[in-house]
């Protein structure tokens, strides 16, 4: 298992980064396919059959992804109104057939594994979008080793509630503070000490999202009483189990982004 694990780890991050570092339509057909695969197996685990909600929500994928790929980001609140807007038409016109679960769970499923999703390609289209990117996955997946070091080598306290039994303070503490140094190394690497104390701060707030955002998606597997979302990769599970806490991060640093855009604050690359 943990050599298949090691192996099947190795190509996914081979596939994500070389297509990431290619960037252009490639990327975005990437993450087009990474959503459509999770709402798949969010689905599957909500138990929602294939009936219209469900390819109503395959095509407003296909519609978001394209208006990004056209750079219509604008587009995407329109298309998210319209598509809400046609669940419950569908919902009203095929009444009593469709409940108001299943029209909840389908909003929920198609917002929470391709709109969120696509922020991976909003951040890479970003002027300096190739340097953001990385902070989304220092924030998961370098947040997430780094709380597990922690948690073998000190964790003691184990977290409050049954969610995640494995869990310590100490460990989602160490995940934190580990990303916010690799984000600061990082920021220092590539410019200086300022833009440094700026990426540990974003990876810092991304860190503490990526652990709700893995908290989260075990919550969904619980309530649906299932281990993993899916087997596409093995060793790992889905493309939820993998992605679960990037879905959550990569969509607060663009915020974040955003935000120290709009108060004219520009980030040099050195």
């Amino acid at each position: 298992m943990f050599i298949t694990r090691t192996i099947s780890g190795a190509i996914l991050l081979i596939v994500i980064f070389g297509t990431l570092i290619m960037g252009g339509h490639v990327w975005l057909a990437v993450t087009c396919i990474l959503s459509l695969i999770a709402f798949t197996e969010l689905q599957k685990a909500l138990k929602i059959k294939r009936t219209a909600m469900a390819w109503e929500a395959y095509a407003a994928c296909l519609l978001l992804y394209t208006a990004l790929g056209f750079g219509l980001t604008d587009m995407s609140t329109i298309i998210i109104v319209a598509y809400f807007t046609t669940v419950m038409a569908t919902y009203v016109i095929r009444w009593p057939k469709y409940d108001v679960d299943t029209s909840a769970r389908s909003f929920f499923s198609f917002f929470y594994a391709v709109f969120m999703m696509s922020f991976l390609y909003r951040i890479r289209v970003m002027d300096g979008g190739i340097y953001f990117m990385w902070l989304v996955f220092i924030s998961a997946w370098g947040s997430d080793t780094c709380a597990y070091l922690t948690g073998i080598l000190i964790g003691k306290h184990k977290m409050p509630g049954t969610l995640s039994p494995k869990k310590s303070i100490e460990g989602c503490i160490g995940g934190a503070l580990g990303a916010s140094v690799i984000g600061f190394v990082y920021g220092l690497y590539i410019n200086n000490v300022f833009l440094g104390a700026v990426f540990a701060g974003i990876c810092l707030c991304g860190s503490l999202i990526s652990q709700i955002g893995d908290l989260a998606a075990s919550a969904v597997k619980r309530n649906c009483g299932i281990k993993d979302y899916g087997k596409l990769i093995p060793g790992h599970g889905g493309v939820m189990d993998r992605f679960d806490s990037i879905i959550f991060v990569s969509p607060v640093i663009y915020c974040i982004l955003y935000c120290l855009g709009t108060f004219n604050y520009t980030i040099n690359f050195g």
